[in-house]
Protein backbone atom coordinates (compact mmCIF):
# COMPACT_ATOMS: atom_id res chain seq x y z
CA UNK A 1 0.00 0.00 0.00
CA UNK A 2 1.14 3.54 -0.77
CA UNK A 3 2.65 4.87 2.47
CA UNK A 4 1.48 8.38 1.56
CA UNK A 5 -2.11 7.11 1.51
CA UNK A 6 -1.64 5.51 4.92
CA UNK A 7 -0.24 8.72 6.43
CA UNK A 8 -3.05 10.79 4.95
CA UNK A 9 -5.66 8.41 6.33
CA UNK A 10 -4.10 8.61 9.79
CA UNK A 11 -4.66 12.37 9.74
CA UNK A 12 -8.22 11.93 8.44
CA UNK A 13 -9.03 9.40 11.19
CA UNK A 14 -7.65 11.72 13.87
CA UNK A 15 -9.54 14.66 12.38
CA UNK A 16 -12.74 12.58 12.59
CA UNK A 17 -12.04 11.67 16.23
CA UNK A 18 -11.40 15.32 17.14
CA UNK A 19 -14.39 16.71 15.23
CA UNK A 20 -16.80 14.07 16.56
CA UNK A 21 -15.57 14.64 20.13
CA UNK A 22 -15.05 10.92 20.65
CA UNK A 23 -14.16 10.16 24.26
CA UNK A 24 -11.49 7.81 25.59
CA UNK A 25 -12.91 4.29 25.41
CA UNK A 26 -15.00 5.11 22.37
CA UNK A 27 -14.99 2.58 19.52
CA UNK A 28 -13.85 3.24 15.94
CA UNK A 29 -15.47 1.16 13.21
CA UNK A 30 -13.22 0.43 10.23
CA UNK A 31 -16.25 -0.02 7.97
CA UNK A 32 -17.83 3.27 9.04
CA UNK A 33 -14.52 5.10 8.52
CA UNK A 34 -14.04 3.48 5.11
CA UNK A 35 -17.51 4.60 4.05
CA UNK A 36 -16.98 8.11 5.39
CA UNK A 37 -13.55 8.50 3.78
CA UNK A 38 -14.56 6.72 0.54
CA UNK A 39 -11.79 4.16 0.59
CA UNK A 40 -11.63 0.40 1.14
CA UNK A 41 -11.24 -1.12 4.58
CA UNK A 42 -7.67 -2.29 3.89
CA UNK A 43 -5.98 1.15 4.10
CA UNK A 44 -8.28 2.15 6.98
CA UNK A 45 -7.24 -0.95 8.93
CA UNK A 46 -3.58 -0.10 8.22
CA UNK A 47 -4.11 3.44 9.58
CA UNK A 48 -5.87 2.10 12.68
CA UNK A 49 -3.06 -0.39 13.28
CA UNK A 50 -0.49 2.40 12.97
CA UNK A 51 -2.36 4.49 15.53
CA UNK A 52 -2.53 1.47 17.81
CA UNK A 53 1.24 1.02 17.58
CA UNK A 54 1.61 4.69 18.57
CA UNK A 55 -0.61 4.23 21.62
CA UNK A 56 -3.38 6.50 20.34
CA UNK A 57 -5.74 3.51 20.00
CA UNK A 58 -5.85 0.09 21.59
CA UNK A 59 -7.37 -3.12 20.29
CA UNK A 60 -9.82 -5.03 22.42
CA UNK A 61 -11.22 -8.47 21.76
CA UNK A 62 -14.83 -8.33 20.50
CA UNK A 63 -14.77 -4.51 20.42
CA UNK A 64 -11.99 -3.73 17.95
CA UNK A 65 -10.11 -0.42 18.06
CA UNK A 66 -10.78 1.83 21.07
CA UNK A 67 -9.60 5.40 21.63
CA UNK A 68 -6.82 5.24 24.25
CA UNK A 69 -6.04 8.95 24.68
CA UNK A 70 -7.97 12.19 24.22
CA UNK A 71 -7.68 13.77 20.78
CA UNK A 72 -8.54 17.35 19.87
CA UNK A 73 -7.46 19.62 17.02
CA UNK A 74 -4.39 20.74 18.99
CA UNK A 75 -3.31 17.29 20.22
CA UNK A 76 0.31 16.19 19.80
CA UNK A 77 -0.81 13.02 18.01
CA UNK A 78 -2.63 15.00 15.34
CA UNK A 79 0.30 17.40 14.96
CA UNK A 80 2.72 14.48 14.57
CA UNK A 81 0.46 12.85 11.99
CA UNK A 82 0.29 16.05 9.94
CA UNK A 83 4.08 16.36 10.11
CA UNK A 84 4.35 12.79 8.79
CA UNK A 85 2.11 13.65 5.84
CA UNK A 86 4.27 16.68 5.09
CA UNK A 87 7.41 14.55 5.24
CA UNK A 88 5.85 11.94 2.95
CA UNK A 89 4.90 14.65 0.44
CA UNK A 90 8.47 15.99 0.39
CA UNK A 91 9.98 12.51 0.06
CA UNK A 92 7.63 11.65 -2.81
CA UNK A 93 8.60 14.83 -4.67
CA UNK A 94 12.28 14.16 -3.97
CA UNK A 95 12.12 10.66 -5.49
CA UNK A 96 10.03 11.86 -8.43
CA UNK A 97 12.64 14.53 -9.22
CA UNK A 98 15.30 11.81 -9.23
CA UNK A 99 13.24 9.62 -11.57
CA UNK A 100 12.37 12.52 -13.89
CA UNK A 101 16.04 13.46 -14.13
CA UNK A 102 16.89 9.89 -15.14
CA UNK A 103 14.09 9.92 -17.70
CA UNK A 104 15.47 13.12 -19.24
CA UNK A 105 12.32 15.06 -18.36
CA UNK A 106 14.23 17.66 -16.35
CA UNK A 107 16.87 19.76 -18.09
CA UNK A 108 20.30 20.60 -16.73
CA UNK A 109 19.05 23.87 -15.22
CA UNK A 110 15.79 24.79 -13.50
CA UNK A 111 14.18 27.29 -11.13
CA UNK A 112 12.38 27.01 -7.80
CA UNK A 113 9.15 28.00 -9.53
CA UNK A 114 9.48 25.22 -12.10
CA UNK A 115 9.86 22.61 -9.35
CA UNK A 116 7.01 24.09 -7.29
CA UNK A 117 4.58 24.05 -10.22
CA UNK A 118 5.67 20.74 -11.71
CA UNK A 119 5.28 18.81 -8.45
CA UNK A 120 2.43 20.86 -6.92
CA UNK A 121 4.44 21.88 -3.87
CA UNK A 122 4.10 24.77 -1.46
CA UNK A 123 7.00 27.27 -1.24
CA UNK A 124 8.12 25.67 2.04
CA UNK A 125 7.97 22.17 0.56
CA UNK A 126 9.94 23.34 -2.46
CA UNK A 127 12.64 24.84 -0.26
CA UNK A 128 12.83 21.66 1.82
CA UNK A 129 13.16 19.39 -1.22
CA UNK A 130 15.81 21.51 -2.91
CA UNK A 131 17.78 21.99 0.32
CA UNK A 132 17.94 18.22 0.78
CA UNK A 133 19.02 17.58 -2.81
CA UNK A 134 21.64 20.32 -2.61
CA UNK A 135 22.99 18.94 0.66
CA UNK A 136 23.30 15.51 -0.93
CA UNK A 137 25.34 16.96 -3.75
CA UNK A 138 23.34 16.34 -6.89
CA UNK A 139 22.30 19.94 -7.55
CA UNK A 140 24.00 23.27 -6.93
CA UNK A 141 22.91 26.89 -7.10
CA UNK A 142 23.57 28.81 -10.28
CA UNK A 143 25.23 32.20 -10.20
CA UNK A 144 22.40 34.70 -9.89
CA UNK A 145 19.39 32.45 -9.42
CA UNK A 146 18.12 28.95 -10.07
CA UNK A 147 19.77 25.55 -9.89
CA UNK A 148 21.69 23.11 -12.05
CA UNK A 149 22.23 19.38 -11.80
CA UNK A 150 25.67 18.09 -10.93
CA UNK A 151 27.30 15.22 -12.80
CA UNK A 152 25.57 11.98 -11.84
CA UNK A 153 25.51 8.45 -13.20
CA UNK A 154 22.49 8.03 -15.48
CA UNK A 155 23.24 5.04 -17.74
CA UNK A 156 23.55 1.26 -17.29
CA UNK A 157 27.20 1.28 -18.33
CA UNK A 158 28.07 3.98 -15.78
CA UNK A 159 26.34 2.07 -13.01
CA UNK A 160 28.25 -1.09 -13.91
CA UNK A 161 31.50 0.90 -13.84
CA UNK A 162 30.68 2.14 -10.33
CA UNK A 163 30.15 -1.42 -9.12
CA UNK A 164 33.42 -2.57 -10.67
CA UNK A 165 35.21 0.27 -8.88
CA UNK A 166 33.60 -0.70 -5.58
CA UNK A 167 34.53 -4.33 -6.20
CA UNK A 168 38.16 -3.28 -6.57
CA UNK A 169 38.23 -0.99 -3.51
CA UNK A 170 35.87 -2.19 -0.80
CA UNK A 171 37.24 -5.74 -0.25
CA UNK A 172 40.78 -4.32 -0.31
CA UNK A 173 39.86 -1.81 2.42
CA UNK A 174 39.13 -4.68 4.82
CA UNK A 175 42.73 -5.91 4.36
CA UNK A 176 44.40 -2.60 5.23
CA UNK A 177 46.98 -2.80 8.06
CA UNK A 178 45.40 -1.94 11.40
CA UNK A 179 41.84 -2.34 10.08
CA UNK A 180 39.33 -1.99 12.89
CA UNK A 181 35.58 -1.52 12.86
CA UNK A 182 34.53 -0.12 16.27
CA UNK A 183 32.13 -2.41 18.11
CA UNK A 184 29.47 0.29 18.50
CA UNK A 185 29.49 0.90 14.73
CA UNK A 186 29.37 -2.83 14.04
CA UNK A 187 26.37 -3.21 16.34
CA UNK A 188 24.61 -0.24 14.74
CA UNK A 189 25.06 -1.83 11.32
CA UNK A 190 23.82 -5.18 12.61
CA UNK A 191 20.72 -3.58 14.15
CA UNK A 192 19.94 -1.81 10.86
CA UNK A 193 20.11 -5.10 8.94
CA UNK A 194 17.90 -6.90 11.46
CA UNK A 195 15.35 -4.09 11.29
CA UNK A 196 15.35 -4.36 7.49
CA UNK A 197 14.66 -8.09 7.70
CA UNK A 198 11.80 -7.60 10.15
CA UNK A 199 9.96 -4.76 8.41
CA UNK A 200 12.10 -2.31 6.45
CA UNK A 201 12.11 -4.17 3.14
CA UNK A 202 8.34 -3.84 2.91
CA UNK A 203 7.78 -0.35 4.29
CA UNK A 204 10.91 1.77 3.77
CA UNK A 205 11.15 4.26 0.91
CA UNK A 206 13.77 3.98 -1.81
CA UNK A 207 15.95 6.66 -0.23
CA UNK A 208 15.77 4.95 3.18
CA UNK A 209 16.87 1.63 1.70
CA UNK A 210 19.66 3.32 -0.22
CA UNK A 211 20.82 5.20 2.90
CA UNK A 212 21.00 2.00 4.91
CA UNK A 213 23.12 0.31 2.22
CA UNK A 214 25.42 3.31 1.90
CA UNK A 215 25.88 3.51 5.67
CA UNK A 216 26.81 -0.16 5.82
CA UNK A 217 29.40 -0.05 3.05
CA UNK A 218 30.90 3.27 4.12
CA UNK A 219 31.20 1.97 7.69
CA UNK A 220 33.09 -1.07 6.39
CA UNK A 221 35.52 1.09 4.43
CA UNK A 222 35.92 3.61 7.27
CA UNK A 223 37.46 0.85 9.37
CA UNK A 224 40.51 0.94 7.07
CA UNK A 225 41.42 4.46 8.35
CA UNK A 226 42.67 5.09 4.80
CA UNK A 227 41.32 8.48 3.60
CA UNK A 228 41.85 7.58 -0.06
CA UNK A 229 39.58 4.55 0.20
CA UNK A 230 37.04 6.47 2.26
CA UNK A 231 36.85 9.49 -0.07
CA UNK A 232 36.63 7.32 -3.20
CA UNK A 233 33.71 5.27 -1.87
CA UNK A 234 31.85 8.35 -0.65
CA UNK A 235 32.23 9.97 -4.05
CA UNK A 236 30.98 6.96 -5.99
CA UNK A 237 28.01 6.60 -3.62
CA UNK A 238 27.07 10.22 -4.28
CA UNK A 239 27.14 10.02 -8.07
CA UNK A 240 25.30 6.67 -8.27
CA UNK A 241 22.45 7.82 -6.01
CA UNK A 242 19.78 8.31 -8.69
CA UNK A 243 20.23 4.92 -10.31
CA UNK A 244 20.45 3.30 -6.88
CA UNK A 245 16.97 4.63 -6.08
CA UNK A 246 15.61 3.01 -9.20
CA UNK A 247 17.23 -0.33 -8.35
CA UNK A 248 15.25 -0.51 -5.08
CA UNK A 249 11.99 -0.96 -7.01
CA UNK A 250 12.76 -4.68 -7.19
CA UNK A 251 13.09 -5.72 -3.54
CA UNK A 252 13.05 -9.48 -4.03
CA UNK A 253 16.78 -9.77 -3.41
CA UNK A 254 17.08 -7.40 -0.43
CA UNK A 255 16.47 -10.16 2.13
CA UNK A 256 19.44 -12.07 0.78
CA UNK A 257 21.53 -8.89 0.85
CA UNK A 258 20.74 -8.37 4.54
CA UNK A 259 21.91 -11.89 5.36
CA UNK A 260 25.10 -11.31 3.35
CA UNK A 261 25.73 -8.07 5.26
CA UNK A 262 25.23 -9.85 8.58
CA UNK A 263 27.67 -12.57 7.57
CA UNK A 264 30.34 -9.97 6.76
CA UNK A 265 29.80 -8.31 10.14
CA UNK A 266 30.09 -11.67 11.93
CA UNK A 267 33.40 -12.40 10.21
CA UNK A 268 34.80 -8.98 11.09
CA UNK A 269 33.71 -9.41 14.69
CA UNK A 270 35.62 -12.73 14.75
CA UNK A 271 38.74 -11.07 13.34
CA UNK A 272 38.43 -13.01 10.07
CA UNK A 273 39.18 -10.04 7.83
CA UNK A 274 40.41 -12.13 4.89
CA UNK A 275 37.21 -14.17 4.88
CA UNK A 276 35.15 -11.00 5.34
CA UNK A 277 36.92 -9.47 2.33
CA UNK A 278 36.13 -12.54 0.23
CA UNK A 279 32.51 -12.48 1.39
CA UNK A 280 32.23 -8.77 0.55
CA UNK A 281 33.67 -9.35 -2.92
CA UNK A 282 31.14 -12.15 -3.53
CA UNK A 283 28.34 -9.89 -2.26
CA UNK A 284 29.31 -7.10 -4.67
CA UNK A 285 29.60 -9.51 -7.60
CA UNK A 286 26.10 -10.79 -6.85
CA UNK A 287 24.86 -7.20 -6.68
CA UNK A 288 26.47 -6.49 -10.03
CA UNK A 289 24.72 -9.49 -11.55
CA UNK A 290 21.36 -8.42 -10.07
CA UNK A 291 21.72 -4.82 -11.20
CA UNK A 292 22.45 -5.94 -14.77
CA UNK A 293 18.94 -7.38 -14.96
CA UNK A 294 17.25 -4.11 -13.98
CA UNK A 295 15.95 -2.02 -16.88
CA UNK A 296 17.41 1.49 -16.82
CA UNK A 297 17.00 4.37 -19.25
CA UNK A 298 19.36 4.88 -22.20
CA UNK A 299 21.95 7.66 -22.28
CA UNK A 300 20.35 11.09 -22.07
CA UNK A 301 21.18 13.41 -24.93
Amino acid sequence: MDMRLSSTLVVQVLDFVAESNLKVGGRLSAQSLATRLRVSRTPVNAALEQLSEQGVLRWERKRGYILAQPIDLQSSALSAAREAVEKDRITHAYLQIAEDRLQGELGDEFSDLEIRQRYALTPNQTSAVLARICQEGWIQERAGHGWKFCTMLTTPDELMQSYRLRLALEPAALLEPGYRMPREILEQCRAAEIRMLHQGIDVDTADQIHARGVSFHEALVAGSKNPLFIDAIRQVNTVRRLLAYRSTKDRTWHKEHCHQHLNILDLLEQGENAKASESLALHLRRNLFSIQKIHVVPQMS
